[in-house]
């Protein structure tokens, strides 16, 4: 899939049967010298459509996205999107990082496909693909326009985030849950610091994240956790794994589902590379897990999954605690294996 939307014509248009540009050549190109933005391109554009129909083999609920921005500053090393970027002819590791394509007009274009008859007002995911309220967020805003135009609409939809900037939006989320049915979910795969620093650079520390999923919760908004990914050998422990949802349960969660770390192409590539730097007693453990694919074992997954949902139950996540369970063991060492 080569995201045609997003290839723009130049004002006069191409030549017949020529290929059409993955970025437009009126495509206003910034550098910004502040701390924050410091090393980063933005590519403004004005995208044809932002309103995108998930392919059908796609492994997601949805059918439908919003993605206002292309690349992400939070760098997390895993990211699955990563092989996106190479569609527009850049790199799926430091570029997708660092050179963020900013559909400038995402609000306009919104109000727009909300209102065309083909429309018929199903469930719009944001936050599937990059994250809309990554540090680019704070300079573009292109959030509140986007959110009033749903709201406005009366169209469901959804956010995953794992940025504290959804909080300025408050007011908005707030009026569009009095029209239509909003969610939102705050993504932790990890409650460990040390390893947060490293797989996740630029996002806020996992504490800030449920501090974020408490005060939706607290204004209304129901918020969830996706524990995702959780990282074999990394953040797979029983401790690990109770200390993260003891936390989400502290913060309110509605809900909490967790993913096991999966490597597609242009991911995993990146992904390996950190792993031989910061990890090298993990590289021939990974690909024995991963010999099979994007994926790990399906028993590997399910286990996972069967061991969070347990202590969902038992903290109380979307119900009554059947008990508290018993002080987990502590997290194995750094130079130990810990897959379950």
């Amino acid at each position: 899939m080569r995201w045609d939307h997003l290839r723009l014509d130049a004002e006069s248009g191409p030549e017949p049967g020529a290929a059409q540009p993955l970025i437009e050549r009126g495509a206003v190109t910034r550098t910004i010298d502040t701390p924050e933005f410091r090393g980063m391109t933005f590519f403004e554009i004005r995208a044809r459509t932002v309103v995108n129909k998930v392919p059908a083999a796609s492994r997601v609920p949805f059918r439908w996205t919003i993605n206002p921005y292309r690349g992400c500053s939070h760098a997390c090393v895993y990211c699955f999107a990563r092989k996106t970027h190479e569609y527009l002819d850049m790199d799926a590791g430091a570029d997708f990082d660092s050179r963020i394509v900013v559909k400038v007009n995402a609000a306009e274009r919104v109000r727009a496909e909300l209102a065309a008859p083909r429309w018929r007002g199903e469930h719009i995911a944001m936050g599937t693909n990059v994250d809309c309220y990554q540090r680019a967020e704070g300079r573009y805003r292109l959030m509140p326009g986007v959110l009033a135009a749903l709201r406005d609409a009366a169209n469901p939809f959804s956010i995953l985030t794992k940025g504290s900037l959804i909080l300025r939006d408050l007011p908005l989320l707030q009026e569009a849950a009095a029209r239509t049915e909003v969610g939102a979910a705050v993504s932790v795969g990890s409650v460990d610091t040390d390893l947060w620093k490293q797989v996740e650079p630029g996002t806020p520390p996992p504490r800030r994240r449920l501090e974020v999923c408490a005060a939706l919760n607290d204004a209304g908004v129901g918020c969830g956790v996706l524990m995702g990914p959780v990282m074999p050998y990394l953040s797979d422990s029983p401790a690990q794994l109770e200390a993260a949802v003891r936390q989400i349960a502290d913060a309110g969660a509605t809900s909490v589902s967790a993913i096991t770390l999966h490597l597609r192409p242009g991911a995993r590539e990146w992904f390996l590379a950190w792993l031989r730097e910061h990890r090298p007693d993990l590289v021939v453990p990974y690909a024995r897990l991963y010999r099979g694919g994007a994926y790990a074992p399906r028993d590997y997954q399910e286990a996972i999954s069967r061991r969070v949902r347990d202590l969902a139950a038992a903290y109380g996540i979307g119900g009554r605690a059947r008990h508290r369970p018993a002080p987990a063991p502590p997290p194995a060492r750094p130079h130990q294996l810990s897959l379950l």
